[in-house]
């Protein structure tokens, strides 16, 4: 990947946005695979799909991670707050408390 000084012209910016974009939905379709197996063993281990310390503390590993890479904290809570709840009821399908509609 190029670095943006790299990039000149909108064109060359485009390819590598959706070049990005490409990479992020892999990246989210292996963490949903992982949340997959999650539900797996939180349904072995009698957990529920939502455990409320464990949010919050990816909530703060967020900020922090987001902080260091120079990206704005706000914008990532909220981004992986939204996630977590999407991923949260796709547990909850496997545990049988989801709404199968």
């Amino acid at each position: 990947m190029k670095s943006a000084s790299q990039l000149h012209t909108m064109e060359e910016l485009r390819v590598e946005i959706d070049a990005l974009d490409g990479e992020l939905i892999a990246m989210l379709a292996a963490r949903s695979r992982l949340i997959d197996r999650a539900a797996e063993i939180k349904q072995g281990n009698g957990w529920p799909a939502r455990i409320p310390e464990r949010v919050e503390e990816v909530v703060r590993k967020v900020r922090a991670k987001a902080d260091a890479a120079g990206l704005d904290a706000d914008l990532a809570e909220r981004l992986w707050r939204e996630m977590m709840e999407h991923f949260i009821a796709q547990e909850e399908l496997v545990l049988g408390k989801g709404d199968n509609t």
